[in-house]
């Protein structure tokens, strides 16, 4: 999936009042600012955005950046764009590997393997494409919700 006007990336613009951040390298840093958009988007005159919706947003984008460094040969890009109904969120990495639960989700955790069955409760609009320069880019969609006053 190729970014879109609107895409929020390290290089390009944030939304008004969320500095773009200098470096997306980590999972502490893609959390960090995927929860600084989401905050930003849903901020207004007796408005906020859920807390629950942000927890799952956190554990989706913390999943994602993570299984890019540890299993797809590294990070290689990080976007958020907000949108009507939540938070796209697209991670790139060098690897042409599709995850296998992709598939098939497990049906068991020898260790690990929790991650991707997480993502896809949490998320939805999964789409895993492969780059055309190499590696892949995993995107989603969070929901979330305005908070009840």
């Amino acid at each position: 999936m190729e970014p879109s006007e609107g895409t929020i990336t390290a290089a390009s613009g944030a939304p008004p009042g969320v500095p773009a951040p200098a470096v997306v390298d980590s999972a502490a840093a893609a959390r960090a600012y995927a929860e600084s958009v989401a905050r930003a988007q849903w901020a207004g005159p007796g408005r906020t955005v859920r807390d629950e919706d942000v927890i799952d947003l956190l554990l989706v984008v913390s999943e994602l950046v993570t299984n890019a460094i540890r299993h797809g040969d590294g990070l290689a890009g990080f976007e958020v764009r907000p949108t009507p109904e939540g938070l796209w969120i697209a991670v790139h990495d060098h690897s042409a590997v599709v995850p296998r639960a992709v598939y098939a989700f497990p049906t068991t955790h020898p260790g690990g393997g929790y991650g991707w069955p997480l993502v896809a409760r949490l998320a939805r609009d999964i789409a895993v494409d492969l780059r055309e320069g190499g590696g892949k880019t995993i995107s989603v969609l969070v929901p979330l919700r305005p908070a009840s006053t």
